[in-house]
């Protein structure tokens, strides 16, 4: 929460310009995070170019430390599905994440990695935000479909501090 404060500070004291770097949660309980998430919004994606409604991603821990991903949405189609794992490049930066969707034999290649930063996290792990210290990608997630409209309205200004362009935003669940 503190972190999320310190973002909306920098937003309302210098509106436009990143005042605040990208920076993970300290600490983020993968116990805790597993489970199904709904995304409420994101930033385009280019894999995700398909998918026009109910997103979602669910998280496994597996007892080697990672986790098991599995992204999937509605498409005019149908249903598409993809099956990655995540892990911690590093034992100290709890927040951060690396994830790839590759095959198992192609994980030893730096490039197939993306990072996946929980860069918000509600104390009761009912709602999140993720991005990248590019900020080029960004997801608001939700554990229920809908996302209460101030606290996406904190998110959203939190992003802007720490200097994600939202002008492409999508917002793919529903904020009441």
């Amino acid at each position: 929460m503190r972190d999320l404060l310190a973002a909306l500070n920098g937003a309302m004291a210098s509106p436009g310009i990143a005042s605040t770097p990208v920076t993970a949660v300290a600490d983020l309980d993968l116990e805790r995070y597993a489970g199904a998430w709904h995304e409420i919004a994101r930033l385009p994606m280019y894999f995700q170019r398909k998918c026009t409604g109910n997103v979602t991603a669910h998280y496994t821990p597996n007892i080697d430390g990672t986790v098991t991903v599995v992204n999937r949405c509605g498409t005019e189609g149908g249903e598409i599905a993809s099956q990655g794992i995540a892990r911690r490049p590093e034992a100290f930066a709890r927040g951060k994440l690396e994830v790839t969707f590759v095959p198992p034999w192609l994980r030893w290649l730096p490039p197939v990695w993306a990072d996946y930063w929980v860069i918000a996290l509600d104390g009761d792990y009912q709602w999140s935000m993720v991005g990248q210290p590019g900020r080029k990608y960004l997801w608001i997630l939700s554990r229920t479909p809908s996302l209460n409209g101030a606290t996406f309205a904190r998110l959203k200004a939190a992003a802007v501090a720490m200097g994600y362009d939202l002008s492409a935003l999508i917002v793919s669940g529903q904020v009441e």
